[in-house]
């Protein structure tokens, strides 16, 4: 089932509310500050609920060291700084 862009798996439960559901869902995302994007429900052995849940990838922001300096981006850099950013040597990852 899909409950609010969530894709919701319930296992071994048979008689799980909606309500119940997004609960779990809430309360995924009160923990984690994340939206969740897939959630398995399921019942272990000694009758607890297990939840397997997925969260949708964070952005980031890239994050470069340049002589010392951590910086996200270079709008603030005056001309000296940018042009050592851009004769460096640029490495790239292969696989």
């Amino acid at each position: 089932m899909n409950i609010n862009g969530t894709i919701v798996t319930v296992t071994g439960i048979e008689n799980i509310s909606r309500r119940e559901v997004i609960a779990y869902i809430d309360r995924i995302k009160e923990q984690s500050q994340e939206e969740v994007t897939a959630l398995d429900i399921s019942l272990a052995d000694d009758g607890q609920v297990i939840l397997d849940y997925q969260l949708k990838p964070r952005q980031f922001q890239r994050i470069r060291r340049i002589t010392g300096y951590l910086v996200g981006t270079i709008d603030r850099w005056n001309n000296a700084k940018r042009a050592e950013e851009s004769d460096r040597v640029k490495h790239s990852l292969s696989a």
